[in-house]
């Protein structure tokens, strides 16, 4: 498995609108996410400068582009583009960040 974490940004004042969504997350964007090869999918926020921390772990061989293609991907992204910063196509603004540690 490949440990990948990236962070994404909250808009103010909804911190409880975003978790309730993901408390509530679709059934079938939950299977895509886990068919597609992610797996123990973790998102963090940082309540002080709104920004979400996301960890996951990634199947070997796992494929990225094909997320983005996906009909609910690009619903749930409309559906959250109200609440988070986004680029054009409504996919949430990302940083990628390097590990430089790792303790098993």
């Amino acid at each position: 498995m490949i440990r990948n974490a990236f962070t994404m940004k909250l808009k103010p004042g909804f911190e409880a609108e975003y978790k309730k969504r993901h408390d509530e997350i679709w059934p079938e964007l939950s299977k895509l996410l886990s068919d597609s090869g992610i797996h123990e999918y973790s998102i963090f926020l940082d309540e002080q400068t709104l920004t979400l921390f996301a960890f996951q772990k990634l199947e070997d061989g796992f494929e990225p582009s094909k997320i983005p293609n996906d009909p609910i991907v690009k619903k749930w992204w409309a559906y959250m583009a109200d609440i988070m910063e986004t680029n054009d196509d409504n996919s949430p603004v990302e940083t990628s960040l390097r590990e430089v540690f790792f303790m098993e």
